[in-house]
């Protein structure tokens, strides 16, 4: 049998060529539209254009509708080489899946989501690029540059980047290939374990789940710079009304409006990074030429002179936090027009431009701010407090008057965008686990509009908490945030640990069947990248463990500071062992059982393009082009 065509054997001997399967839908999948003889589909966000208002207002309220899967294209499934018969789509829950095993379900229908397929690769950048400029570049940063000192700083936002640029690596490849609904944490499901995909989905859900209301609060508190007479309750509702409507609009409306965003945070960010030049050389009118005194004693100091490594250890988890939202653009695979060639290219941009954005910010802040300086100590991991923010800080020392409102701005902006794109990838891993199976029912529920509504609902639900801010007493809302958010604290560090191990899963997968992975794969990662990326977090999440239990210049244990940083991690394993007795007392799989077989893998099923000679002829021609190219466009290729 060739090898282009797999072949599963099902419970009754027969034998399933998956073939026609997945290349039949992998058509609807990459352009969002289908045509055959049997029937056609058309984009299910396409209505009939009437504007009248009665016709308006019917649109609007069908919009809302379950998704009407007979719209989809069916597909042949070919039983044997005699019979063969039509049958619906796999995302149609009317589709017989009683011939495929769990692990065949799971790859079917998550590579056949319904979800709107319309984003481009500026999208996929900027909506990565956009989660990614945040509070903890523009506020958190403070407080680690207060705990580190300017280079310490520098040095840790380097050797997580490092990090960073390996993972998001390994993510393009299987983006790339397996372009599905839940992306990364489906991967798990795919590669490595069911019980060890559950824990790791919800942690990742819950992360941004509770980030909307806190990005809601910390706008609110911006905004009684200006004017703290109001009710802060007035501008929750504005907001949170706002972020609403623009997720409402669905994934094309959302990604427009967040692209717009991020460019105006990226400009602020460049703005700031003048101005630094400006002030450090002395040009602001009346203050002294500060050069690198901030990066010397006594005024400054290249780290804190207490327990220096210790403190480099220490904001580990707060400069992963910063970095979070970078893998989104993995998570839009699945909605993506072009994700062959779309993805790859996302994931470059986005790293180059957090290398420009991020480092030089970094550098720049340590110039003008002292680490010794006191109002950095105000700023937490997660904290709101736009007065701790190292850009207020530089502008207010500059006594520069018209900036303070305009960095005002920025910041509510800034966070209004995290909290609009915690939104998108709440709701996009929601789908995934609703998906997959492993929550409530009502979370796969998606309209006619490609919107996953049940996993809005739940994320809408959890923005209301922003009233908490409403509660008498000084920082209680924020206190219980730091909380709700320490139960997944280090949830991206995890998800990157994930995301390396089902990378080399796959490709130990393929080579074991014999295939040579840059033969099959428009992108292929090199297999250093992951192992880098696991053998870094572990010894990260090691000495993060050390450094948040014994705090530096501590000198004793402190209980309280240990589970604010790694409550996530006994939240992870409890999450994994109730799911693996679950699936025991149910699906009857053994609690000694901890990942798949590399015989028990599929690395066919769910795949976008599975017709192997054709993948391989589009190889060797892209090589050819290649081939034929200047140098120049060639380095530029590589990098761009």
């Amino acid at each position: 049998m060739s090898k282009s065509q797999p072949m599963v054997t099902v419970d009754d001997g027969s034998s399933i060529h998956r073939s026609n399967l997945s290349a039949t839908v992998s058509s609807y999948s990459e352009s969002g539209s289908y045509t055959s003889t049997e029937g056609s589909y058309t984009d299910v966000s396409s209505y009939h254009k009437s504007y009248h208002p009665r016709d308006l207002l019917n649109n609007f309220i069908d919009s809302f509708k379950e998704f009407d899967y007979s719209t989809l294209p069916a597909v042949y499934n070919n039983i044997s080489d005699q019979e063969s018969h039509l049958q619906v789509n796999p995302a149609n829950p009317n589709f017989d899946y009683s011939r495929f095993t769990q692990l065949e379900r799971d790859a079917l229908i998550t590579s056949n989501s319904p979800l709107s397929k319309r984003l481009r690769t500026r999208h996929l950048t900027w909506i990565s690029l956009g989660a990614s400029i945040g509070t903890g570049l523009l506020i958190s940063s403070g407080s680690s540059l207060a705990h580190a000192g300017p280079l310490g700083l520098l040095i840790v936002w380097i050797f997580v980047g490092t990090v960073v640029f390996a993972t998001m690596s390994s993510l393009s490849e299987l983006a790339t290939a397996f372009p599905v609904n839940g992306s990364f944490t489906t991967y798990n499901t795919l590669f490595v374990d069911k019980s060890f995909s559950f824990a790791i989905a919800w942690n990742y859900a819950l992360q941004w789940l509770v980030t909307l209301p806190l990005q809601i609060i910390a706008a609110t508190l911006a905004v009684q710079y200006w004017n703290d007479s109001i009710n802060p309750a007035v501008f929750v509702t504005i907001f949170y009304v706002c972020i609403v409507t623009i997720n409402l609009f669905g994934v094309y409306g959302y990604a427009e409006i967040e692209m717009m965003i991020s460019i105006i945070k990226v400009v602020a960010v460049i703005g700031f990074n003048i101005l630094a030049i400006i002030i450090v050389s002395g040009g602001v009118p009346n203050q002294p030429y500060i050069g690198a005194k901030n990066w010397q004693s006594p005024q400054g100091g290249l780290f804190n002179t207490v327990e220096p490594f210790k403190q480099l250890c220490y904001i580990v988890s707060n400069v992963a936090f910063a970095y979070a939202g970078v893998e989104l653009f993995g998570l839009a695979a699945v909605e993506s027009a072009t994700p062959k060639k779309s993805i790859n290219q996302a994931r470059k941009q986005i790293f180059y431009r957090l290398v420009v954005f991020y480092i030089l910010t970094i550098v720049m802040i340590g110039f003008v701010v002292s680490y010794k300086t006191p109002e950095l100590q105000q700023g937490q991991k997660f904290s709101s407090n736009v007065n701790a923010s190292p850009f207020v800080i530089a502008i207010r020392h500059a006594q520069i008057k018209a900036l303070p409102s305009i960095m005002n701005v920025v910041v509510i902006l800034t966070v209004l965008s995290v909290g609009n794109a915690s939104v998108y990838a709440s709701t996009r891993v929601l789908s995934g686990i609703g998906a997959l199976q492993q929550g409530p029912s009502f979370l796969s529920f998606i309209d006619r509009k490609g919107r996953p509504m049940g996993c809005l609902l739940l994320q809408f639900s959890f923005g209301l908490l922003a009233y908490l801010i409403c509660i008498p007493g000084d920082n209680v809302a924020i206190q219980i945030f730091d909380w709700l958010l320490s139960l997944s604290g280090l949830s991206a560090l995890f998800t990157y640990l994930s995301i390396n191990i089902c990378q080399l899963r796959f490709n130990r997968t393929l080579l074991y069947q014999a295939r040579i992975p840059k033969d099959e794969l428009l992108y292929v990662s090199p297999v250093w990248c992951s192992w880098y990326g696991i053998v870094t977090i572990v010894v990260i999440l090691s000495l993060q463990f050390w450094a948040a239990l014994f705090p530096p210049g501590m000198g004793k244990a402190d209980v309280e500071n240990f589970f604010k940083i790694y409550l996530g991690g006994p939240v992870l394993l409890l999450s994994w062992l109730g799911h693996k007795i679950f699936n025991y007392h149910y699906n009857k799989v053994p609690l000694t059982k901890f990942w798949l077989t590399v015989k028990e893998i599929d690395v066919d099923t769910g795949r976008r393009q599975v017709d192997l000679e054709a993948v391989k002829q589009e190889i060797a021609e892209e090589r050819l082009v290649m081939e034929s190219k200047p140098w120049w466009f060639k380095v530029y290729k590589t990098f761009c």
